[in-house]
């Protein structure tokens, strides 16, 4: 069954708030699939990063820029993904995929994230439109306050750019502006359920504690950019290229290799990226 595209209210509420959430907008057997490759998938776990918080717990990421045919790639080149990220976007552009990441935030280990607007990082790429870019978070496991779910400043993304600075292994917003954000907005704890989808906006300011529970909190999160946005300090050339769109029913249907990339992001590819920050232009979350 075809899932309906976003509605005018739902959109109004994006551009409103910052974000929408959209529940089982994967189903029961298409998250079981991709919860599975996650976990079997010796790529996932070869290309994986630790990334220390400020406290020394451990987030793992796969990172990679290009989707190919594989069943993350599927689902970030679907019909339902691709329609509603355009109907999002501040452009009639083509929709590129910027880069997609998965978070494993394993029980009991798995690390926090500061305050942090996705631009804060992205603005040294020199994107020139932060409403031409957006994230989506795919939950592949239950996300809750327990095993550290994300939370959002309601609205925060009408601020502006915050500046950020170094927090431990993490570039963070000032915190002096985050605080005073809390007074002014309302904070949202972003529980969801595996499949639901959580759209946000790039300049939405956001954080996750740590898992300190006995289960896992996985998510998918694929960034989107319009082919409109150029980036004047971005080496990769996924986010200037138009995504080629599959079926809803590739995700299950279709033939798919095991996961492959030639662009995951890989620390050791740059011996003067792991005393300069390499991860802090991309990853957020």
């Amino acid at each position: 069954m075809k899932i309906p595209p976003l509605s005018s209210e739902e959109i109004e509420s994006y551009h409103r708030n910052g974000f929408v959430i959209r529940r089982n907008f994967f189903n029961d057997e298409e998250i079981s699939k991709l919860y599975k490759i996650s976990i079997e998938d010796d790529a996932i776990s070869k290309n994986a990063l630790d990334l220390n918080d400020q406290t020394g717990k451990k987030t793992k990421l796969t990172l990679w820029f290009t989707p190919n045919n594989d069943t993350f790639g599927y689902l970030t080149r679907c019909e339902r993904m691709i329609e509603n990220v355009a109907l999002l976007l501040d452009s009639d552009a083509p929709v590129c995929h910027f880069h997609s990441k998965l978070m494993q935030k394993e029980p009991r280990v798995g690390g926090a994230w500061e305050w942090h607007q996705d631009y804060g990082y992205w603005y040294k790429n020199q994107f020139m439109f932060p409403d031409q870019l957006i994230s989506v978070m795919v939950a592949l496991t239950e996300a809750n306050k327990g095993n550290g779910c994300l939370q959002v400043i309601k609205g925060s993304h009408k601020l502006g750019r915050v500046n950020h600075g170094f927090a431990g292994e993490q570039v963070g917003a000032d915190m002096v502006f985050v605080e005073n954000a809390l007074k002014t907005m309302e904070l949202v704890y972003v529980e969801l359920q595996p499949g639901d989808v959580l759209f946000f906006h790039s300049n939405l300011l956001h954080r996750s504690e740590a898992n300190l529970s006995d289960a896992p909190r996985w998510s998918l999160i694929s960034c989107y950019n319009s082919q409109s946005n150029l980036a004047y300090n971005e080496k990769s050339t996924s986010y200037y290229t138009p995504v080629d769109i599959v079926p809803d029913e590739a995700i299950l249907r279709w033939q798919a290799a095991g996961v492959s990339s030639n662009d995951f992001l890989k620390k050791e590819e740059d011996p003067a990226l792991k005393e300069t920050g390499w991860e802090k232009d991309v990853i957020s979350i």
